[in-house]
């Protein structure tokens, strides 16, 4: 089953390497969610959430001058059989039902789009075919929203695929049923001039599980702000992060885990890797245990591997605690050069030194691919890496 729909186009600083790695409480510091774009201020670049974003970049999708127009980006569906896609205007009752805006840009993408699309998965189905989604960008600037629906005890796998050119700002939603299981890998492959800027949402069930696997290798700057909630005891959530950030990219992404019910899991894993003059890739991972949420069990982890002069990291781990009756929370950061004492193993025993670095990088990176599940995204992934290594010997 398919479904094809055009969706009309609706402060940095680098020096050799520089890496920032703090752990404060930031989890509160931003304007409340809010679907109302008039409730966010327009961000100057000195706020909490976007003091590491370049603003003159996002070509005014945080000041309201963006508006519809061009091509804006393709949507394509394709869906096993009994899987329902829709395309819904703005008062159906599962738009926004997984989360709130929570900055400007998003609210502005709430409000800007015309139709949203809605793929549901029924209650008790099983699908042995993933659902794939083909984003692809055809110039100017859109806005848009879907929403990934499984009934209860569902299971079913999703790929989001983002390609081409296009200024974009959107919301994601995932709606998970009581006892369902889904796995979303989000693929950022954009064109190098492109701008993606999106909040992905997920509503976790009572003993549901979500795994999150969010790609991020093309356009000029990409913001992704996953937001995870629990609407019932038992759930649990990974998210898994893979980045690979190139010569004057900007990549970003910003998590939320929101431990809002008691007996609830997460477990947060992103990897990036830099190379090239003004390469900046930023993480934020926010834990909010409430008061509410005893028994739970988190941890979060972002490393990053720098492979040349001139790029840049910010890691900022963020845990905020309102109980101790939880079974155990942490979080780690980390940040280095290429190991030159790994090289030097690899070269002793004959191997190249431009062989022994993709070596070295795809070691670094093969915990999250495996994460996929689909050889052929894996393979996929695998050659972009060879390729943005390829690059930078060129």
């Amino acid at each position: 089953m398919a479904e094809a729909q055009n969706i009309p186009v609706g402060s940095t600083t680098a020096g050799s390497i520089a890496v920032a790695a703090e752990s404060t409480v930031a989890t509160r510091m931003s304007a409340p969610p809010s679907f109302d774009v008039a409730d966010f201020p327009v961000p100057h670049g000195r706020e909490e959430e976007w003091r590491f974003t370049p603003l003159e970049r996002l070509r005014g999708l945080h000041d309201g001058t963006a508006v519809v127009s061009g091509n804006g980006v393709k949507v394509e569906v394709q869906a096993p059989e009994g899987v329902t896609v829709e395309a819904v205007g703005r008062d159906d009752a599962r738009l926004g039902k997984a989360g709130t805006p929570a900055d400007r840009v998003t609210a502005q993408a709430y409000s800007g789009f015309e139709k949203a699309s809605v793929v549901t998965v029924p209650k008790e189905t099983v699908l042995t075919e993933p659902i794939r989604i083909a984003v692809h960008g055809e110039g100017g600037t859109a806005f848009g929203h879907q929403v990934i629906e499984l009934g209860a005890f569902a299971e079913a796998v999703v790929v989001i695929d983002h390609t081409g050119d296009a200024v974009l700002a959107a919301n994601v939603d995932y709606l998970l049923g009581d006892g369902a299981k889904l796995t979303v890998v989000s693929v950022q492959d954009w064109d190098e001039k492109a701008v993606h800027v999106a909040q992905h949402n997920a509503l976790v069930g009572r003993d549901a599980s979500f795994k999150s696997v969010v790609v991020t290798f093309g356009g000029d700057l990409v913001r992704l702000h996953p937001r995870v909630q629990y609407a019932g005891p038992g759930g649990e959530a990974e998210l898994f992060g893979l980045y690979f950030t190139d010569q004057g990219q900007h990549q970003e992404h910003r998590l939320l885990v929101d431990h809002n019910v008691p007996h609830c899991k997460s477990n947060v894993v992103y990897k990036g890797a830099l190379q090239g003059d003004d390469a900046h890739a930023v993480w934020i991972g926010d834990v909010l245990i409430e008061a509410t949420a005893e028994g739970t069990d988190t941890y979060e982890m972002n490393r990053n591997l720098v492979l040349t002069d001139g790029a840049r990291v910010d890691s900022v781990p963020n845990l905020e605690i309102e109980t101790g009756e939880i079974v155990g929370a942490g979080h780690a950061s980390a940040t280095g050069r290429f190991d030159d004492e790994q090289l030097f193993y690899l070269m002793a025993r004959g191997i190249p030194e431009h062989e022994a670095r993709r070596l070295v990088v795809r070691g670094f990176f093969a915990e999250l691919v495996q994460q996929i599940g689909l050889p052929d995204i894996e393979e996929r992934l695998i050659a972009r890496i060879e390729e943005e290594l390829e690059a930078a010997v060129a």
